[in-house]
C-alpha cells in the first residue's frame, strides 16, 4: 500500500483510464428522502448538495432504488444547469419483484428500462458512469458485456462500472468486452475501511492491473469508526458488551449493523483505538479514518453518506489536515489486512438469497 499527500477536495484524480477527473471524495446519496424512514428531507439534502459543490466536489453517487427514486429525483432538481462540471454515477436496479424470475439487475430487460428512468429522473440525456450494483449469477456475461456496450453507443452513458462483485467476474467480463471491442468496466466500487480491508487481496491489485479505478464505499463502516457506539457505552457507564445487548436496534442503521455483523466486539475495540489516536491529535475518529483513507494512492475517491450537512461538514475536515508516516502507521496497525479470505467469499450467497428472494433459478448444467 502506498500513501500520497492531498489536502484539497478539488485535488481530482483521473479516474481509471478514462477523461474523468473526479474529487478524491464522492457525495454519496442514499439519504437523500425521507422515503425509508431515515435520512434527509429535500431542505437538509440542498444543504449537503450545495456544501460539497461549493467546496469543489465533482462526483455523486446514486442508484434508481435509493429512496425509491427520491434520491435521483431531487438531484435531477439540484444539478440543474451545474451538470456539465459534474461527474454523475448511478447504479442500476437491485431487488427482484417476488415471483418473477426474470426482474433481477442483470436481466437484460431491466437495464434499459432502468437507464431510462434515471435519465428521467436526474433531468439529463446521458449518465457520466453506469454502475451494476450488485452481481447476480443468472445471465451470460457476454449478454450483460454486449448490451452494457450497445448502451455506451447510444450516447446515454459514457462510461460502466461495477460494484460489489468478484474480482474474477469483473476480469472476466473485462476480458470479454477487450475480445469483442466492447466498452469495459472503467471502475470497481467495493466496501473498504479500517475494519473491513478484505479488497486489498484481489480487488485493488485487479484494478491497478486492469488500470480501473477504485472507489471505497462505507468508508466509516456504517459509523461504526465514528466512535458513537463506544461513546453510548461511555455515556452510560456500562461496558461496550452491555450496550451491545441493550442497543436500539430498530433504527435503521443500527439494524443494519446487526444484520451483517458489523455491530461487534472486535470492530468496537477497532473503533476504539481509533477515537486514542484521534483524541491524541485533536481530531474527530471519523476525520482520521477517512484521512488514512484519502492518502492511500489505491484508492480514486471515496463514498460519503452523511444524513446531516453538520455530518457532511465534520466528514469534509478530514482535507484539512495530513496524517504524518507514524500516525498513517499507528491507523494502519490497528487493524491489519491477512492473506486470509478473498473478498466477497463470506457475504455474496447471503447477497444472492436477497437479490433473488422467492424467484429461485435453476441452473440445469449443475
Amino acid at each position: 500500500m502506498s500513501f500520497e499527500r492531498l489536502n484539497q477536495i478539488n485535488d481530482y484524480r483521473q479516474l481509471g483510464n478514462t477523461n474523468l477527473y473526479v474529487s478524491p471524495f464522492c457525495l454519496g446519496t442514499m439519504s437523500f428522502g425521507t422515503d425509508w424512514g431515515w435520512g434527509a428531507d429535500r431542505a437538509e439534502s440542498y444543504r449537503m448538495f450545495s456544501l460539497y459543490v461549493e467546496r469543489g466536489g465533482n462526483f455523486i453517487d446514486t442508484a434508481n432504488h435509493y429512496t425509491n427514486g427520491t434520491s435521483e429525483t431531487f438531484l435531477g432538481e439540484f444539478i440543474g444547469n451545474l451538470r456539465d462540471r459534474l461527474i454523475v454515477g448511478t447504479h442500476y436496479s437491485v431487488f427482484t419483484q417476488r415471483g418473477d424470475a426474470n426482474s433481477s439487475e442483470d436481466r437484460l430487460r431491466k437495464m434499459v428500462q432502468s437507464l431510462e428512468t434515471s435519465l428521467r429522473r436526474l433531468r439529463t440525456d446521458y449518465i457520466d458512469i453506469y454502475w451494476i450494483h450488485h452481481w447476480v449469477f443468472g445471465t451470460p456475461i457476454e449478454d450483460v458485456m454486449r448490451v452494457l456496450d450497445q448502451v455506451v453507443r447510444s450516447g446515454k452513458i459514457l462510461y460502466v462500472g461495477v460494484s460489489n462483485t468478484p474480482a474474477w467476474k469483473i476480469a472476466q467480463g473485462n476480458a470479454i468486452a477487450q475480445l469483442r471491442g466492447w466498452s469495459p468496466f472503467i471502475g470497481v466500487q467495493v466496501e473498504y475501511n479500517l475494519i473491513n480491508r478484505m479488497a486489498e487481496r484481489d480487488i485493488i491489485p485487479m484494478a491497478n492491473d486492469l488500470q480501473m479505478g477504485f472507489v471505497a464505499t462505507s468508508p466509516l463502516a456504517g459509523g461504526i469508526l465514528t466512535g458513537k457506539y463506544n461513546q453510548l457505552a461511555l455515556a452510560r457507564q456500562i461496558s461496550v458488551s452491555e450496550m451491545l445487548a441493550r442497543i436500539d436496534c430498530t433504527t435503521a442503521r443500527a439494524s443494519l449493523n446487526q444484520e451483517i455483523g458489523r455491530l461487534n466486539l472486535h470492530n468496537l475495540a477497532i473503533s476504539l483505538e481509533l477515537m486514542e489516536i484521534a483524541r491524541q491529535i485533536d481530531r474527530s475518529p471519523a476525520q482520521v479514518a477517512l484521512n488514512w483513507l484519502l492518502q492511500q494512492s489505491d484508492i480514486t475517491s471515496t463514498i460519503l453518506g452523511a444524513r446531516t450537512s453538520q455530518q457532511l461538514e465534520e466528514n469534509l475536515g478530514s482535507v484539512e489536515f495530513q496524517l504524518d508516516m507514524t500516525q498513517i502507521a499507528d491507523v494502519d496497525a490497528i487493524n491489519p489486512t491477512d492473506s486470509g479470505m478473498l473478498y466477497g467469499d463470506t457475504v455474496y450467497s447471503e447477497v444472492q438469497d436477497i437479490l433473488l428472494e422467492s424467484a429461485r433459478v435453476v441452473d440445469l448444467n449443475h
